[in-house]
């Protein structure tokens, strides 16, 4: 007998333990090959194994792959699984939605380590592009010979082009700046100037169908913001927990880069400082570039912004990092004091990426807030108006 649909789903869930829960009944043959795939991956947590909830690997042969490697029957043996990386991505692809996919990618990577998933040169010629991968390829890169970099290069470049053409449309809506009250003679539905069309067309108002016959729309025209000329400092902690904020960091740079009246920098840091403001309009070329990991010194590079700085009171120095200092914590406190005392905004972000959950020493940050520095965590797009807002003025 084989289950239906809803425990099915049950079963796999809860692993072989879960059969005796679900009456007993067999899996279909896609349900078999689900939770083969899912056993070749969740097997590898001991604590799991140890309640019996999904098998290691090579715990048995009744994990539903053949000995050529593919879905075949369940008998028991105590050979080690044949399953490659390969066969489970091709498994996964073909029996999972894409939502689950991107979730099994993520937990093989950053859960278990299985890093041929970006350095399988196999793998990558079969793999769909996704955030995940992108920064599993950033923190596996050193790892990767030439020919694997290569194809490890497509998976950047579809990320961050797709990271870019999303971020660029909010910062020109925040760029854009706002309507005035001068009338256009360019007729655009976003510059339609309602209070003074119904005040004009009053006069034709019919109150029987309770409806104004509009025969002279107006239109407002639309300012363009006046810009000074501006600094944007980013600067960004590129240890290995900040992956998320150096890849939207590297894409933000991009998308302000050339805006009118506009100077983007970006410095990268760990325990040394590097600027990467020539490759500001190239963010996979810079991306490629960046090595993560190694110790913090914040201080160091917030020194390095502030000799960057031309005009205060026209300067944004902004610093990407979770605030764990490995240098001088009272050195970084001068330096964000004489910032702010010269009039430049300092912001402090614990996180720079689509979900902005900050994860950062509070009690570091607190005392760079109680200095005049703005803290907190933000996605680009807020960054962006953040910037516009301060430029705007």
């Amino acid at each position: 007998m084989t289950l239906d649909p809803g425990l099915e789903r049950w079963r796999l869930v809860l692993g072989e333990a879960g059969g005796a829960v679900c009456g007993g009944g067999g899996l279909s043959g896609d349900g078999a090959g689900r939770d083969a795939a899912l056993d070749w991956l969740y097997g590898r947590d001991e604590d799991l194994a140890k309640r019996g909830v999904r098998r290691g690997p090579g715990a048995g042969r009744g994990d539903g792959w053949g000995d050529d490697g593919g879905p075949g029957g369940r008998e028991g043996g105590s050979g080690p699984s044949q399953l490659t990386t390969v066969d489970w991505l091709d498994a996964i692809t073909r029996l999972f939605p894409r939502e689950t996919i991107e979730r099994l990618e993520r937990d093989a990577v950053e859960r278990y380590e299985i890093l041929d998933v970006v350095t399988n040169p196999d793998v990558l010629s079969r793999i769909e592009p996704n955030a995940t991968l992108l920064k599993a390829v950033l923190r596996t890169k050193h790892l990767m010979n030439a020919d694997v970099l290569r194809l490890a290069r497509r998976i950047v470049e579809k990320v961050v082009r797709e990271l870019v053409e999303k971020l660029a449309r909010e910062v020109r809506v925040a760029f854009s700046g706002p309507r005035s009250r001068t009338p256009s003679r360019f007729k655009l539905a976003r510059n339609f100037d309602v209070r003074r069309t119904i005040r004009d067309n009053l006069e034709h108002y019919d109150p029987q169908r309770r409806r104004i016959a509009v025969q002279t729309p107006h239109f407002l025209s639309r300012t363009r913001r006046h810009l000074e000329r501006w600094q944007v400092i980013l600067i960004v902690d590129q240890s290995g927990s900040m992956v998320s904020s150096v890849i939207h960091s590297a894409v933000t740079a991009a998308c302000l880069w050339g805006l009118p009246g506009v100077q983007t920098h970006l410095v990268a840091f760990d325990t040394e400082v590097v600027d990467l403001t020539s490759d500001v309009d190239d963010p996979v070329e810079l991306l490629m570039k960046v090595q993560l990991g190694g110790g913090t010194d914040i201080a160091r590079a917030v020194a390095y912004g502030a000799q960057l700085v031309e005009q205060p009171r026209r300067a944004i120095l902004v610093v990407i990092t979770d605030f764990y200092e490995g240098g001088s914590e009272a050195a970084l406190r001068r330096t964000v004091k004489d910032l702010v005392g010269q009039g430049t905004t300092v912001l402090g972000l614990a996180a720079l990426d689509e979900e902005a959950n900050p994860s950062y020493d509070r009690e570091l940050a607190q005392s760079l807030a109680d200095l005049g520095a703005h803290i907190g965590a933000m996605t680009p797009g807020e960054l962006a108006a953040f910037v516009a807002e301060r430029v705007g003025r």
